[in-house]
């Protein structure tokens, strides 16, 4: 390949790649003081962010999507209301088909349908009642990013 048709291609698909980049998708902002890391992955129409502590530990995760994960959240493991992205919300002890790891009791899952064809799917792995209840807060204030937004997640 010449030089010149080389260059040419490449100049091409500047714009192509310049558009990719806009298009990234992105986790809602954390508290500064929070010391969690978002660690991102999107496939398709679904968005996952997982935060971690600085030492590795999953302690959240969103999951954005079209699709309605229709998880079962029965009414019998209801435990608190609360509210995510504008939206009333209840979180749920998740159904381990009996487990129960450490941790279990202050395990948290919830589905909030934010608009039409527009799911959030919410887990909490705190380590403690207190760890628990400071992603209850931090999910209470999170806004959805533009993008995540704009791309329909």
């Amino acid at each position: 390949m010449n030089f010149v048709p080389a260059a040419v291609l490449f100049c091409l698909s500047l714009p192509i790649f310049s558009a990719m980049a806009q298009n990234t998708a992105q986790c809602p902002s954390l508290p500064a003081g929070s010391s969690l890391q978002w660690q991102e992955r999107v496939s398709g129409d679904l968005l996952v962010c997982r935060a971690s502590t600085g030492e590795g530990r999953e302690v959240m995760s969103l999951m954005l999507s079209r699709n309605d994960p229709d998880i079962p959240l029965p009414r019998a493991l209801r435990q608190e209301r609360d509210s995510f992205a504008g939206e009333t919300m209840y979180w749920y002890q998740p159904d381990l088909g009996g487990q129960e790891p450490p941790g279990f009791a202050d395990r948290r899952i919830s589905v909030v349908k934010i608009d039409k064809n527009r799911y959030a799917q919410l887990s909490l792995y705190p380590a403690n009642s207190e760890e628990r209840s400071g992603l209850q807060q931090m999910v209470r204030g999170m806004n959805l990013t533009p993008a995540a937004v704009a791309a329909g997640r």
